[in-house]
């Protein structure tokens, strides 16, 4: 969903200086911005709590996490060593967006073997379009389960499109592995509204708008 012009009616820019230096030419993908807007939507969900973003690209939502001065800490991870060097450089360029809140990159493969410096110690993880590629989904499963730090107040948060089966095929591993989890279709308004419009009256605007392939599902997954 291309939601980045009209995403900035609902962002307070005094508290989200971070955007400047994270926009790229390349542009995001949508659920990227989506998540963006709901967590700067749902900041109190954050309050006092240590959060992980997980294959973060851009990092957006963790930025707005971190802008949004509720997390006590945010973690901004990929596995791409290149590009935690970007978010290292932009937070050390809006590091005054973020007053008390720690913020960090690290590099995090959800393969390796060895995590035990991270395990058990983050409340919220997030992520986005991250069920895409069946062959990482065991190694995601695991990664989530490794990070989660206790059962009952600690939780992933996923926006994902359903990409065909690829989804639920990664829902099924979750299973398999002892997570629980909701998916929600409506979780806000305004998306929804620019949803039902690209599938309707504002259908010249996306023409190769697809419900499964560019809509992100909601998916909150707990121990």
């Amino acid at each position: 969903m291309v939601i980045t012009n009209w995403l900035s009616q609902y962002i307070d820019t005094d508290r989200c200086n971070a955007y400047k230096s994270i926009m790229s030419s390349a542009g995001n993908c949508p659920s990227e911005d989506v998540l963006a807007l709901y967590c700067l939507s749902h900041a109190d969900i954050f309050r006092s709590k240590k959060v992980i973003e997980l294959g973060s690209g851009y990092g957006l939502a963790g930025f707005v996490i971190a802008a949004a001065k509720e997390a006590t800490e945010v973690v901004i991870s990929d596995g791409n060593s290149q590009v935690v060097d970007y978010t290292q450089r932009n937070i050390e360029a809006n590091s005054g967006a973020f007053e008390d809140t720690v913020v960090k990159s690290m590099t995090l493969h959800w393969n390796q073997e060895d995590n035990s410096n991270v395990a058990d110690t983050f409340d919220i993880n997030i992520a986005i379009d991250c069920t895409f590629f069946k062959d990482f989904h065991r190694d995601l499963a695991r990664i989530v389960k490794h990070l989660l730090s206790k059962a009952g107040s600690s939780e992933a948060i996923f926006l994902s499109p359903k990409r065909g089966y690829s989804l639920d095929l990664f829902l099924e591993v979750a299973k398999e592995n002892g997570l629980h989890f909701s998916v929600m279709e409506n979780y806000d308004k305004e998306v929804w509204k620019r949803h039902e419009g690209f599938l309707n009256e504002d259908r010249d605007s996306w023409l190769s708008y697809d419900k499964g392939h560019h809509y992100p599902l909601l998916i909150r997954i707990t121990l």
